[in-house]
């Protein structure tokens, strides 16, 4: 019997803020092969609904057209929606791919670290289609973790506290991706719910059958293993940054909503509210040169 699943269980069925849950219903019908939406992120951590929600909307199916097949090569796609909930403006970012995708993509064997990176940390099942898709997603999101605890345990110490084999996993996945982290980033991944990693480590080592002397759950690994993972590893660090570099080139064009998230983050961050003309709702890669000359006007006009 998995140690991993009923943590996975309790996780994903965490109770979800009512605005949160209007909102995923909401997105059930703006995809509408919707099976499953996630909701994850800092908002879980903090409750700070003024910011940006983060959903992952599974589908059956991926988009059609050209969209779809640039989510087949790269995916999720991405996009940003509002909903008005009790005289509330709610925004949310949104990542949408194929159920299917999702749970191959959480076992590791690509390239990609984002997926099972994210899904070892705590989220919720807010909304099912049913009950084989909600057996689908709790069966991904253990799979992500028994992933992501592999790879900690390779690139981790030989022995330690369980904070360092997670320290050294997110340390590492910043490392391979493109993205730009403040310092000690993964210590406050880690403080939010300490007890989560806690158990969850010595549940994945008794699920991939590691145990010490005594028959306790210990990151027992073999050498020939350790080398395997961290020559896997390498992989994915030298191609990470590409892999991730090619997704904004793909966000660029293919970002529902970019517009109105850029003006929402421009006004957010510096005062300054940006006019969204319907041009500029279509193109907003060629509108932002524009944007961005009149930010600066507008900071040189304030002193």
């Amino acid at each position: 019997m998995s140690a991993v699943r009923p943590l996975v269980e309790a996780e994903l069925a965490q109770p979800i803020p009512a605005p949160i849950r209007a909102f995923a219903e909401h997105l059930t019908g703006l995809f509408p092969s919707a099976r499953a939406v996630l909701f994850y992120g800092s908002i879980l951590r903090t409750g700070d609904l003024s910011g940006v929600l983060d959903f992952y909307v599974l589908t059956e199916r991926p988009p059609r057209g050209l969209r779809g097949v640039a989510t087949r090569i790269l995916w999720p796609d991405v996009s940003y929606h509002e909903l008005e909930h009790e005289g509330v403006t709610l925004r949310a970012k949104v990542a949408s791919m194929t159920l299917s995708r999702f749970s191959q993509a959480v076992k590791g064997r690509g390239i990609d670290t984002t997926l099972w990176t994210r899904f070892v940390q705590p989220s919720g099942l807010v909304w099912a289609v049913d009950e084989a898709a909600r057996e689908a997603v709790v069966e991904a999101v253990r799979r992500a973790a028994r992933t992501a605890a592999r790879f900690a345990t390779a690139l981790g110490p030989e022995e330690g506290p369980s904070e360092a084999y997670w320290t050294a996993l997110f340390q590492e996945t910043y490392a391979a991706e493109f993205r730009v982290e403040k310092a000690g980033r993964e210590a406050s991944i880690l403080a939010f719910d300490p007890e989560h990693y806690q158990r969850l480590l010595p549940a994945c080592w008794a699920d991939d059958g590691r145990f010490d002397g005594e028959g306790r759950p210990a990151p027992e690994m073999s050498a020939i293993e350790r080398k395997r993972l961290k020559g896997a590893w390498r992989l994915r660090r030298n191609l990470g940054k590409s892999l991730n570099v090619a997704r904004l080139i793909k966000a660029a064009f293919t970002f529902q909503g970019a517009a109105r998230y850029a003006a929402w983050k421009i006004e957010r961050h510096t005062g300054f509210k940006v006019e969204l003309t319907p041009w500029r709702e279509r193109h907003p890669v060629l509108a932002a040169p524009g944007i961005l000359l009149g930010l600066w006007k507008w900071r040189r006009g304030r002193g």
